[in-house]
């Protein structure tokens, strides 16, 4: 299991990873943070980044925040690396 560390930006023109800010992921997401729009997206655009499930992504917490931990299961702390950078 790995822990991703991203801070979005919700209500963006599009959904796409912007680069790092330290430990941090920034990603932009193209939803309003309402009803847990954006959380989902952001799983969403996670999963098909990394090429896993949805299911195997849980925010650990920021649920409300802009900064959020992610546990994903199936990949490992390079695999994320690699994907993103």
């Amino acid at each position: 299991m790995a822990k991703l560390y991203v801070k979005i930006q919700p209500k963006a023109s599009k959904t796409e990873y912007v680069g790092r800010l330290g430990e941090m992921y920034k990603i932009r997401i193209q939803s309003a943070p309402v009803k847990g729009a954006a959380n989902k997206e952001l799983i969403k655009f996670i999963g098909k980044t990394l090429g896993i499930s949805k299911s195997a992504i849980r925010i650990k917490s920021g649920h409300t925040s802009r900064q959020k931990t992610l546990e994903i299961d199936g990949v490992s702390d390079d695999d994320i690396k690699q994907k993103f950078e």
